[in-house]
This record gives C-alpha cells, structure tokens and sequence, in this order.
C-alpha cells in the first residue's frame, strides 16, 4: 500500500491501480503518431513512484514525531525521579552530615577528657610518689621517737633507781637519828650537799631535760609498732559513723523513676552573673547501681561548663566534677550507692583552685589547682537529671540519674563547714542561695515533684 498527498490529503492507493489506468502499448518501436501516449506513461511511472517516495516519507515524519512526544513523556518522567531522588539523597547526606558533627564533637569530648584523665593520673601518681615520701619520712620519725623514748625510759629507770637509793638512805637516817641514849650527845648528822654540789646540778640538768608528759591514746603503742589489730571501740583511732537525725522543711522533691531522655528539670533563669565560687548541695538518694548525672550547666561556647555527672561506664559511685570542659576531678560517693539519703555538697572556688566534697558533713575528698583563677560564664542552660550535649537537648539514657533530690540550692560562694552542717541537719538554708529547686521552671518527662514535710517520708 502506498500513501499519496493530494491537496494537503492522504490518499491510499496501488501501483497496479495507476498502472492500469491506462493501456500498455505493444513493445518494439512505437507507430506514427503514438509515441505520446507512451512517454506519458512513462511520465505516469516516474511521478507515481515520486508520489511513493514522498508518501514513505511522510509516513517516517508522523512515526518520528509520535516517537519524539513518547521520548518527551519519558525524559520528563524520569527527570522527575531524578529530582526525587536527588531530594532524597540531600536529605540523607544532611542526616548523616549531622551525625557525623555529633560523632566529632563526642569524639573530641573523649579526647579531652582522656588527656584530662592522662594529666590527671600524672597528678596521681605525682601525689603518690610525694605520699610515699611523706610515709617515708613519717616513719623514720616514729623510728627517732621510738628511740627517744627508748632513752627516756632508760634515763627514767636509772632516776627510779637512784630515788630508791636515795629513799633507803633517807630510811636508815630517820632510824639512825632517834637512837640517843640518855646522857649521851646526838651524833653529829652526815652534811646534805650543797646547792652548787655537781651531783646536785647533773641530777637536776637532767630533770631538765626531761620532756613533759604525754596524753597519747591506750593503743597508740599498737599503731607505733605497726600491728594491724583493729582499734578497739573506745580508740581514739577509729571513726564512729554518725547518724543524722529526723531532718525536716527540705522544701519539695523531684523523683527521677528510670533512665529515660525525657526525664529533665530546667532550672531558670540560670546564672545571671559569671562565677568564681560555686557551692552546690543536695539531699540525694539513688535507686541505680551507679551515679547518673546530677547537674550540667551548657553554653553556646561549651556544653560542659559545669557538670556533676556519672554513667554506667565508670566505677560504680564515682563521679566526674568538670568546670569548663575538659578538666574535670573525680569524686568519690560511694556511701549514696546504699539507697538512703545523703547529704552531698559539692564547693569550688577559683583562688588557688580549691575544692571540697562534703557527704553526711564529712569531708571526705579535696584538693587545689582545679581551674585555678576561672570563671563560670552566664546566660547558659542549666538542668537537672541530664547530661546536655547540646543547649537544652542532647541527652543519654547512660548519664540519666535515676532517684530522688531534696532541698537543692546554689550559692555563688563556698560554705564554710559550719553552714555545710546546719544544712545536713535540716537547719536553716545559709544565706545568699542564687538558684533553688523553687526555680524548676519546667519539669518533662516522668519526673514527679513531691512535697513532703520530713526528709523520711520523702519517696
């Protein structure tokens, strides 16, 4: 079949169709008179298969412009899915972007703290090196004394001697001077020694030098030669554990029931001023077989300004009391792994970088040269219960704190033993508290705010 363009029309049509419209003349040479008929038709011939040719022609033209639109379809359906997929891809190298900044930010906090660590177990040993030289020189002291006493017991023995000596003669002349028989004369009395007799003078150079006596404990004996007899209740060696009694007007109690990230106090406004003295004490009972994180304070510049945390990893009852982030000392508080309350007062100033631990009013860890001459920056976020990685968010079920605060308070300043006492026993708050739990400004999570009157009937 052939397709024919007739004004502007297809038309269908056959060769033979053509073809037979008109008569084929005889072969051989053409007669007088009827060469125009066949030169027609061989005109006929040559534009019929011209009209061929350009019906094939348009036929290709009509496929290759239904093949351009279906080619059109499909570049504009794919390019779609590109654009899809490309949106995905973006969004997938934004998350993991942003995991990969977490991931360094972590991984230079640990570098950190593990040169903090490194630096500070140079410290460590540094200060074991100077305690065993202490011990050293203690116990050649105790040696001297020892020998000292020794002598002295010596030189008292030789004098209890020469008392007894000197008593038995006094004896015999209180026998001798009564015996006087009638009309005879008393005999003549032997002559005392002088003041300045040298006798009298060594005996009394040596009472000089005799040291005044000593109020030493009954078994200071046993710890003199070393024995490792326990000391017995009445020692004045041994350390009795106090018992606090019935403690009252705590103010309320935040209970943290399980490790989850939800489970955060904010305290607000923060600090107002920069510190350089810091008090931070708490009633404290823990319900976890380890320490979370009791306080963090984050900036913009630093996410552990302040942070009072521990975490499973690290030895049970311990916890790390970093100040501008890496340098940090690690307390110890095992006593609070019991599941009572205890009494806990964390204080720092920046003059010579002192620092103290108080638990149940015993000092139980201090030290210098932490953050000597530092300063705590304002305007961060401070919260309870969570150890922040970022302002307000970044938090670790791992370094969650899992029990109850009471009677919380902040001073910029450090307390003195005696304020430290009056509030491990319930007495008044010392003056001057910048932030109390009376600043929970926001309470998420599980976390439950009981007021109770007594510390004891506190959950």
């Amino acid at each position: 079949m052939g397709l024919v363009m007739v004004t502007g029309r297809p038309l269908v049509g056959t060769t033979e169709a053509w073809q037979g419209r008109f008569v084929r003349s005889p072969p051989g040479p053409c007669p007088q008179g009827c060469c125009v008929p066949l030169q027609f038709r061989r005109f006929q011939e040559v534009t019929l298969t011209h009209l061929q040719a350009i019906a094939s022609n348009y036929n290709l033209s009509y496929n290759i412009d239904a093949r351009f639109q279906s080619l059109a379809q499909e570049s504009q359906a794919l390019a779609l899915a590109v654009n899809q997929s490309q949106a995905t891809v973006q969004g997938d190298l934004g998350h993991l972007k942003t995991w990969i900044r977490k991931t360094q930010r972590r991984s230079r906090k640990v570098d950190s703290r593990l040169l903090a660590l490194g630096v500070a177990l140079r410290e460590r040993s540094q200060q074991l090196t100077q305690e065993r030289k202490e011990q050293a020189a203690q116990r050649e002291a105790l040696s001297s004394l020892a020998l000292d006493m020794r002598a002295l017991q010596d030189t008292l023995a030789r004098l209890t001697h020469v008392v007894q000596s000197q008593g038995a003669r006094l004896d015999a002349l209180k026998e001798w001077l009564p015996v006087a028989c009638p009309g005879t004369t008393a005999p003549a009395r032997p002559a005392l020694p002088s003041q300045s007799s040298p006798k009298l003078q060594e005996g009394r150079q040596v009472l000089r030098t005799l040291p005044e006596p000593l109020d030493l404990p009954r078994d200071f004996a046993g710890h003199l030669q070393g024995t490792r007899e326990p000391p017995g209740p009445d020692s004045q060696w041994a350390r009795r554990p106090e018992r606090l009694g019935e403690v009252c007007n705590v103010g309320p109690a935040l209970v943290f029931p399980n490790t989850s990230t939800e489970n955060v106090v904010f305290l607000r406004p923060g600090f107002l001023a920069g510190l350089r003295a810091l008090s931070v004490c708490s009633w404290v009972r823990t319900a976890s077989g380890h320490l979370g994180t009791l306080l963090s304070y984050a900036t913009a510049e630093n996410d552990n300004k302040l942070v009072l945390h521990g975490r499973d990893s690290l030895v049970p009852g311990s916890i790390h009391f970093v100040i501008g982030d890496p340098a940090f000392r690690e307390l110890p508080l095992q006593p609070l792994l019991d599941g009572q309350w205890h009494h806990v007062c964390v204080i720092w100033t920046s003059l010579l970088g002192r620092y103290w631990l108080h638990v149940d009013r015993r000092l139980v860890a201090t030290g210098s040269r932490f953050r000597e001459g530092y300063e705590i920056p304002p305007g961060g976020s401070l919260v309870l219960g969570q150890e922040q990685d970022s302002i307000g968010g970044g938090f670790d079920g791992s370094e969650a704190f899992v029990g109850s605060m009471a009677g919380l308070a902040i001073w910029d300043r450090a307390l003195v033993p005696g304020e430290v006492s009056h509030l491990a026993t319930g007495k008044e708050l010392p003056p001057g508290a910048i932030l109390t739990l009376a600043n929970a400004a926001l309470v998420g999570g599980f976390v439950q705010r009981v007021n109770c009157t007594c510390l004891e009937l506190c959950p």
